[in-house]
């Protein structure tokens, strides 16, 4: 019997050396895994190298239509001289009355900072005065140097005063 158990102990040690080794076909799977993965990576690196063609996009432009309106709603201003002007539909606070054409040298939220540089300017000599513009969120109290009558003067008055004021701007009251 003793025979017999270190023969079949000598068979299954030969069995388990035996059925360890990797085979060839084993082998031969992980080559062709290993090439296929390498070609794909040539792949993707021969597109990255080759020069991308970009499509031109045409920007279209998109035509509102007009609002037609009578002639009767319709105000022409001319702007010749192209000096921008502004407007606004404002009250007066304080002051002695406002004409069409007005320049502005600040703008403030509260009445009391506006107050302030009209007090500033009349000292100065300027017939200051403080309009308020509710239109706007907040609501702008808008200082004024001076008013006048036509565009012309205004725009003199302003350029005069841009210096001191660097800010200045033209108002048209649209009353």
């Amino acid at each position: 019997m003793k025979k017999y158990i270190v023969f079949c102990a000598g068979i299954c040690v030969a069995m388990a050396f035996t059925s360890c080794k990797s085979s060839e076909s084993a082998y031969k799977q992980a080559y062709l895994k290993a090439k296929q993965q390498e070609e794909i990576q040539q792949q993707q690196q021969q597109q990255q190298q080759q020069p991308v063609v970009q499509t031109e996009q045409v920007e279209t432009n998109v035509v509102v239509p007009l609002e037609e309106k009578p002639a009767t709603q319709t105000q022409v201003v001319d702007n010749t001289d192209n000096v921008k002007v502004t407007q606004e539909k404002v009250s007066l606070v304080n002051g002695s009355g406002l004409k069409n054409f007005s320049v502005v040298v600040g703008s403030f939220s509260l009445e009391a900072n506006a107050l302030g540089l009209q007090e500033q300017l009349k000292s100065a000599g300027y017939d200051a005065q403080v309009v308020v513009n509710n239109n706007t969120t907040p609501v702008m109290y808008r200082v004024i140097a001076t008013t006048f009558d036509s565009k012309e003067d205004a725009a003199s008055s302003r350029n005069d005063l841009q210096s001191k004021y660097a800010g200045a701007w033209l108002l048209y009251n649209a009353q």
